[in-house]
């Protein structure tokens, strides 16, 4: 008696926890794209080996077929269309989810360092201290504004809105806002969601 195996995975079950939006041929906005990439670039400021981390995750959570290496997962975050070097093609739900996990689950390991940097944001805020008083968050500050500069493309209009140091700072401290979000009671799928919204009709 023959017996047939099981059928192939097509997609890993910890993907299955994430909602699929209806939109068009399975391909995400331009916005979601842009914030998948700006929370990940928070999370190598956060961490001096983010690039390395994110890969380390991926085959932790066996993510592995869908972000292959350090290469595919460059040409995935080129995605984001604000990039020096864009790749015009969009990048997949499954492709998106995979980040998505990853980065949440790479938040939830930074929880007590993001809980502190947004902490003392606040207390040099209500004291009109800069932000030079805290070692921690101004070397994630610098590292944010480093990277992101770095990264992205100077001729694209939503990249001349954060020109100066004070935008980008704000940026970065917006998405430590996230990233925290992201920790949270079902954090993760909240901020799948949040990166849909207005996207579907």
């Amino acid at each position: 008696m023959q017996v047939n195996s099981p059928p192939a995975q097509s997609t890993p079950l910890i993907l299955d926890s994430l909602m699929n939006p209806a939109i068009p041929d399975d391909a995400c906005p331009r916005r979601t794209m842009q914030q998948i990439d700006l929370i990940l670039l928070a999370i190598e400021a956060l961490d001096l080996g983010g690039s390395e981390a994110i890969l380390a995750v991926a085959d932790e959570l066996e993510l592995q077929g869908i972000i292959k290496n350090r290469v595919v997962l460059w040409r995935l975050r080129s995605t984001n269309p604000l990039r020096r070097f864009n790749q015009r093609r969009p990048m997949t739900l499954t492709e998106a989810k995979a980040l998505v996990v990853i980065g949440c689950n790479l938040a939830r390991r930074l929880t007590v360092l993001i809980r502190q940097l947004l902490l003392a944001y606040q207390q040099l805020s209500e004291k009109q201290l800069s932000f030079e008083h805290h070692f921690r968050l101004y070397d994630y500050l610098e590292r944010f504004r480093s990277h992101f500069r770095a990264r992205m493309n100077p001729k694209r209009t939503a990249v001349t809105a954060y020109s100066s140091d004070e935008k980008l700072n704000e940026l970065a401290i917006q998405l430590l806002g996230q990233l925290l979000f992201c920790t949270g009671t079902a954090g993760m799928q909240r901020f799948w969601v949040s990166l849909f919204d207005g996207e579907v009709a």
